[in-house]
């Protein structure tokens, strides 16, 4: 059974920093693009990273320069390092996996191309 679990979350001060873990199992990673995606109260989920079966990176413009995106397929693992972070990036931030169907460059950040989801981890970015 294919499953995704978050890890890392927590509270930080403004200006901060964190290193979200996502760890996969019950499938192959290195063929699947995993994304990264986030809800704060009161809003939709949005994209925030991917990152390709192939390393291929994509962020979303509020996080760019901040976050990085990393994997780790030998320990079916995908990373986020989250710099400089702000009140606004206070969500719920979930990870999630899409088989490589358009081929090993593929990063999507829209919801609908992802078929598996973690079921998140709390992020709180406060003073």
């Amino acid at each position: 059974q294919l499953q995704l679990v978050e890890s890392g979350g927590g509270l930080v001060q403004p200006g901060g920093s964190l290193r979200l873990s996502c760890a996969a199992s019950g499938f192959t990673l290195g063929y699947y693009a995993i994304g990264w995606f986030r809800q704060a109260p009161g809003k939709e989920r949005e994209g925030v990273s991917c990152i390709s079966s192939a390393g291929s990176r994509n962020y979303a413009d509020s996080v760019k320069g901040r976050f990085t995106i990393s994997r780790d397929n030998a320990k079916n693992t995908v990373y986020l390092q989250m710099n400089s972070l702000k009140p606004e990036d206070t969500a719920i931030y979930y990870c999630a996996a899409t088989f490589s169907r358009h081929g090993p460059l593929w990063s999507p950040l829209r919801l609908d191309d992802y078929e598996h989801w973690g079921q998140g981890t709390q992020v709180t970015v406060s003073s």
